[in-house]
């Protein structure tokens, strides 16, 4: 009797022991259900939409590749436009001059003409006074002074050119066959037939005289 009553005594607690680690169990899994295993259910839902893509049969969804933009741009250098230099005087070495008659004689009312030339030598481009004033014709007989170019000349008489190395000036002077007046009075007196001398008188340049006649 004393055997089988200890083993009733522990049989019966072995029954309560496993009677209350059930209920324990029971209330643990209903209180993991309630809070939804511990999880956020922005949580629960990712691990969804994860099991969903990584499940075989689940739909691919064709990522989106930005679409990159390339932007050029030009830039454009505005260089200042320089100040023009001023241009020098011609150097009298570097001017090649020419002076000719057109004719050797003149004869009723042709009127005598004369050509002049000036060359420009130098490497750059000068300035040189072709005016009446600067490029003075004068006519003579003998020691008599007939004729000049200056005088009763239009304006101020004076005048320049911009010389370019090689590239000539060519200007003609006419006489109208009369004497220069003092104060350019008129009326003027012709000039008589005879043997003439017409020189240039342009700065420090020789020039050739030129000699004809008047018929």
């Amino acid at each position: 009797m004393g055997d089988r009553g200890r083993d009733s005594t522990e049989a019966y607690w072995r029954r309560r022991a496993i009677a209350l680690g059930g209920v324990l169990t029971l209330a643990g899994l209903v209180a993991w259900g309630c809070a939804g295993g511990g999880q956020h259910p922005a949580e629960r839902r990712s691990v969804h939409n994860a099991a969903a893509l990584a499940s075989p049969g689940a739909h691919s969804v064709p990522a989106v590749v930005p679409t990159a933009t390339v932007t050029v741009t030009t830039r454009t250098t505005v260089r200042p436009i320089a100040p023009r230099k001023t241009v020098d005087a011609c150097e009298p070495r570097d001017i090649v001059f020419g002076f000719r008659a057109t004719k050797t004689a003149y004869a009723g009312k042709d009127l005598p003409r004369f050509r002049l030339t000036a060359v420009n030598t130098g490497r750059r481009v000068c300035r040189f006074g072709v005016g009446p004033k600067e490029l003075e014709v004068k006519i003579s007989s003998g020691l008599d002074r007939i004729w000049t170019s200056a005088q009763c000349a239009r304006g101020s008489g004076s005048s320049s050119q911009m010389l370019r190395r090689g590239v000539p000036y060519i200007t003609t002077v006419v006489w109208d066959r009369k004497r220069s007046s003092a104060g350019c009075r008129s009326p003027r007196v012709a000039a008589r037939p005879g043997v003439y001398v017409a020189a240039v008188k342009a700065g420090t340049i020789k020039v050739r005289k030129q000699v004809f006649r008047l018929r």
